[in-house]
């Protein structure tokens, strides 16, 4: 199953696998990253393991948002801890 090959063939797949998932890739970029995988395990692993991350998350129930209260004194407790990227009055939301 697992074909000796340069492992930049790897890197190149894992930067597409996005967009194989989402079905945004052209058939023959397709065919190559499933041609890829066939071959090597650890990509096959890889792959496998994206899409049953992406069927997990689907699954999901949406979590409630976190009390304005809460992420007020949170945003307070960064402010005061003096985080040099932090802005109290920053749009972040926790």
């Amino acid at each position: 199953m697992t074909d000796p090959h340069p492992h930049h063939q790897c890197i190149e797949m894992f930067a597409k696998l996005s967009e194989y998932l989402d079905q945004e890739l052209d058939d023959i970029s397709c065919h190559e990253i499933e041609k890829h995988a066939q071959n090597c395990q650890a990509c096959e692993v890889c792959l496998a393991t994206l899409r049953r991350t992406i069927e997990l998350c689907k699954q999901m129930e949406p979590t409630p948002p976190i009390p304005s209260s809460v992420s007020h004194r949170l945003k307070q407790m960064i402010a005061k801890i003096g985080h040099p990227s932090f802005n109290a009055k920053s749009s972040l939301h926790f």
